[in-house]
């Protein structure tokens, strides 16, 4: 379920070459790096098993689709395998639906063209409860992959509430990606527990030694 995010903007190659390192050692799901350090994370992380993923009008969504479709396929030659976006807030707080559905079906297209999955941030913080429900039907009918409760630079971390209703929208259609907050083992089984298939987060370390001295403990 694991994702460890590399993405802070005064991070040096080396804190980039630290957070690869984490990942191959804890074999998770997929390592989330800045577009600018895809070549050398792709080239790290052979052979890990671990997936390489980037972002894409990040972190507010606000680029144009034209850019946004450029930077994904540019990710996808260089070797990435996920693309981490955001929904164009701007665009659906002003109810510009057709806009923002638009947008993320040619995004998924392009991804699933070159063997990658699409994850779609909403920002639930700044989303009324009417904005949710409609987000969650975009995405389901643009067929990305999975649908994002927050990112890191947002105003609020993920709640149960949220994903609690985004897994009644989406169903199986796409999956559910929890992120901000995400500090301990408990989180992250409650997230399982509350339906999410992934779960970003920092403390990746301290949360898999914890479950590890647990298992231990257990046996």
């Amino acid at each position: 379920m694991m994702e460890h995010p590399v993405l802070r903007p005064e991070f040096a190659e080396e804190d980039v070459r630290t957070g690869c390192e984490i990942a191959r050692q804890y074999a998770i799901a997929a390592v989330t790096v800045r577009p600018s350090d895809a070549d050398l994370a792709v080239e790290w992380m052979k052979g890990s098993g671990v997936a390489v993923s980037s972002v894409v009008g990040y972190p507010h969504g606000s680029s144009t689709t034209s850019v946004k479709l450029y930077e994904t396929r540019d990710l996808l030659r260089r070797g990435v395998t996920e693309i981490d976006t955001v929904i164009n807030l701007g665009k659906l707080i002003s109810r510009q639906f057709q806009y923002v559905e638009m947008e993320l079906q040619q995004m998924a297209a392009a991804c699933h063209e070159g063997g990658a999955i699409l994850k779609v941030a909403f920002e639930n913080g700044y989303l009324t409860e009417d904005l949710k429900t409609i987000a969650c039907k975009i995405v389901k009918r643009a067929g990305a992959d999975y649908a994002r409760t927050s990112t890191p630079f947002g105003p609020s971390p993920y709640s149960l509430d949220d994903i609690a209703l985004m897994k009644r929208l989406l169903g199986d259609r796409a999956k559910i990606k929890a992120s901000g907050g995400v500090r301990t083992i408990g989180d992250v089984l409650e997230l399982r527990e509350a339906g999410c298939a992934r779960v970003g987060t920092i403390a990746t370390v301290a949360i898999l030694e914890d479950w590890k001295a647990q298992l231990k403990s257990a046996t």
